[in-house]
């Protein structure tokens, strides 16, 4: 058996590669001063543990003796799991969509040996085919044009790399607008809705993916506009995604997207963070709603994290494989003798519900989806709603059951800051939304387990796995961990998460800030081994890290009377608000900044020595644009906001603008009378 320096890894994917004859190494210096003493071009081959095709081209390529030869023989070859280094996943997926104007991954990229991109790509079949050059083929090609024409090759790199140093140059590219358009956010509405399936939700057409800020947007657009387009635009597409294939019917949860318009045949990896955003959402509509559905499928979605997806240190892991046994799908789909055998007697009429069918609904198996509610079956059956959900329960249990015998997908068990905090934000916002206390508790347990393991003082690693963290923290863990310390603490009334998040936006503001631009870098400073340092704007797969910090920085700043925070904020969404305005579906999150600026945010302070427990008369108001801070304790001198406020036998609610508290009153809804006059 082979073995490379891949076995060293706490990465699944990498260690995935740890057997291939192919002569894999890591990211380091060690590594890259190798290609220069050797001159040899780098091959980086970058990846992730849930990625179908990346396990397609390991299969016919990197387990082939002959291939590996070639590659060992010419090339100094890396292989990077994108979720622990996406600063490096980001610099040269930029590259290889400049060359070849798209992208994905397995993601291919050849290397000067200082660091320079000047050939890339994606998959590479391991023949010719449908007008894709062999992988063969291109390592060949690669070798003799870098032995024959290597100056023409290092020319080409360097144009290459100075058009990646020039597209971070975001203050050539953004506005410098300090003004809001009367009606923007109408207007971010509307073209948000012109990108909008009416028929079967989402945006777009196929692949589709969740865009879950975009729905959260069109949500929040409702509660404050009451524009109808805009709410059955949301529900719709979250109604659409639960009934579909999308959606686990079985074990709950979701999966990484459809390849269909109808949300029904997903690529099958479930993501830790798809999962949280869509938590996250569906807990704002069903606060916005009471449709049972979502706080159903917030229930189950919940309970499958903690099943499938969480440690015993409450930390949550990162994926599960699309594939088992080789085969796409396969522990998610169902044969319908294999539903005859475990349902028995109730298995035809379970069949017709989730249209399971002899032949197969999919590639000659069966995705269970539905064609409508469980609450409309029950009326056109003419059954009662409790027996029906009572009945279907039984069922899916025991298919639950009788599947965990079932081979089951790789699990992509690191653990990531990052991802992790999005997490975190979706119990919060679950326990918001539902009142379960288990989600407030479970909040609480993994922040604990972040904060122990994975900081060091105003620190952050990215990465953890067997009892160890790794990788300095990127500005997405530093953005979005901030993010879920202000959610708890809006939850559970301790302000020392406030006191952490400050603590954290000081690092990013020392470590990060790019002095040209309103924005701040995905590295750190002093970080050596990276080409470029890049600036992420664009809301993805995950939100912008910027667009994340802007809202903290908002938050905070309030909280904390730092108007250079504010400053720092507003000059963040100026600069960004024409292209949001343009394309609002790649800059969601920003969107939603530029709403809450425009409704402005509603500041409450809450004190008394039983304040806590009015933290949730607060949460049964659904009101996404407020500042929240409560206080049942002497006051700390940390938090201005609080100065001269007593507390008292009486819980007093103070609704604060500028600095400026009103004379407080002794209920919530008066508060809220007193904001909306």
């Amino acid at each position: 058996m082979f073995t490379n320096q891949l076995i060293h890894s706490s990465s699944p994917y990498l260690l995935q590669h740890a057997h291939n004859p192919v002569d894999w190494h890591f990211w380091s210096d060690e590594t890259l001063q190798k290609a220069k003493d050797l001159n040899k071009p780098i091959l980086v081959s970058i990846g992730y543990s849930s990625c179908h095709w990346c396990h397609v081209m390991e299969k016919e390529s990197f387990e082939n003796e002959e291939v590996a030869k070639l590659m060992n023989e010419h090339f100094i070859n890396i292989k990077i799991d994108r979720e622990e280094r996406p600063d490096l996943d980001i610099i040269y997926m930029d590259a290889v969509q400049a060359m070849t104007g798209s992208g994905g991954w397995p993601l291919n990229v050849f290397l000067t040996s200082d660091l320079k991109p000047f050939y890339g790509g994606t998959y590479f079949p391991p023949k010719n085919a449908h007008g894709r050059t062999s992988w063969t083929e291109t390592l060949t090609l690669i070798n003799k044009a870098y032995q024959e024409r290597k100056n023409e090759i290092e020319d080409q790199a360097e144009k290459l790399t100075q058009y990646l140093i020039n597209t971070s140059n975001l203050s050539k590219l953004l506005s410098n607008n300090n003004d809001f358009e009367e009606d923007i956010v109408d207007k971010i509405a509307k073209n948000m809705l012109a990108k909008a399936d009416t028929v079967w939700g989402g945006f777009g057409t196929a692949p589709k993916f969740p865009q879950s800020f975009s729905i959260l947007f069109l949500l929040r657009h409702f509660h404050f506009t009451k524009d109808q387009k805009s709410l059955n635009q949301a529900t719709l597409s979250l109604d659409k995604m639960i009934l579909g294939g999308i959606y686990d019917h079985i074990g709950g949860g979701f999966a990484r997207y459809s390849t269909d318009e109808r949300w029904f045949a997903p690529h099958f990896e479930k993501m830790l963070y798809d999962n949280a955003m869509l938590v996250s959402v569906l807990s704002e509509a069903y606060q916005i709603t009471k449709k049972e559905l979502y706080k159903t499928t917030i229930e189950q979605t919940l309970k499958f994290i903690e099943r499938e997806m969480m440690s015993n240190e409450f930390a949550f892991y990162s994926a599960l494989d699309a594939d088992s046994e080789g085969v796409e799908g396969k522990f998610y789909t169902w044969q319908k003798n294999e539903v005859d055998k475990t349902l028995k007697e109730d298995a035809a009429f379970f069949c017709e519900v989730y249209n399971i069918t002899e032949h197969g609904n999919w590639e000659e198996t069966n995705i269970p989806f539905l064609q409508t509610t469980l609450e409309e079956i029950a009326k056109n059956k003419n059954i009662e709603q409790i027996d029906l959900t009572t009945k279907i329960s039984s069922a899916i249990n025991k298919l639950l059951e009788a599947r965990d015998k079932k081979i089951k997908p790789l699990l992509d068990d690191k653990t990531l800051c990052s991802w992790n905090a999005l997490m975190n934000i979706a119990y919060c916002k679950a326990y918001a939304a539902t009142g379960n206390i288990n989600y407030k508790e479970t909040a609480i347990q993994n922040m604990n387990f972040l904060l122990t393991n994975m900081v060091d003082k105003a620190k952050l690693f990215h990465c953890y796995k067997n009892g160890k963290a790794y990788i300095d923290g990127f500005l997405e863990d530093y953005s979005y961990l901030i993010w879920a310390l202000i959610h708890l603490q809006e939850i559970s009334g301790d302000q020392k998460y406030l006191i952490k998040a400050n603590e954290f936006i000081q690092t990013v503001l020392a470590d990060f800030v790019d002095e040209d631009s309103a924005f701040f870098y995905f590295t750190k400073k002093d970080q050596t081994d990276i080409l470029v340092r890049k600036i992420d704007v664009y809301d993805g797969a995950t939100p912008s890290a910027n667009a994340v910090l802007c809202y903290c920085l908002q938050y905070l700043g309030i909280i904390f009377f730092h108007d250079e925070y504010i400053s720092q904020s507003n000059k963040m969404i100026s600069s960004i608000q024409q292209a949001t305005l343009t394309h609002p579906n790649s800059f969601a999150v920003w969107a939603l900044n530029i709403q809450q600026q425009i409704q402005q945010i509603c500041e409450i302070v809450v004190t008394g020595e039983q304040a806590t427990s009015s933290i949730d008369e607060v949460l049964k108001f659904y009101l996404p644009n407020k500042t929240l801070v409560v206080s049942n304790q002497k006051i700390n001198e940390k938090f201005p906001l609080l100065k001269d406020k007593k507390i008292t036998v009486e819980n007093l609610f103070y609704l604060c603008k500028n600095k400026t508290c009103l004379p407080p009153v002794n209920s919530f809804e008066k508060l809220l009378h007193l904001y909306n006059t």
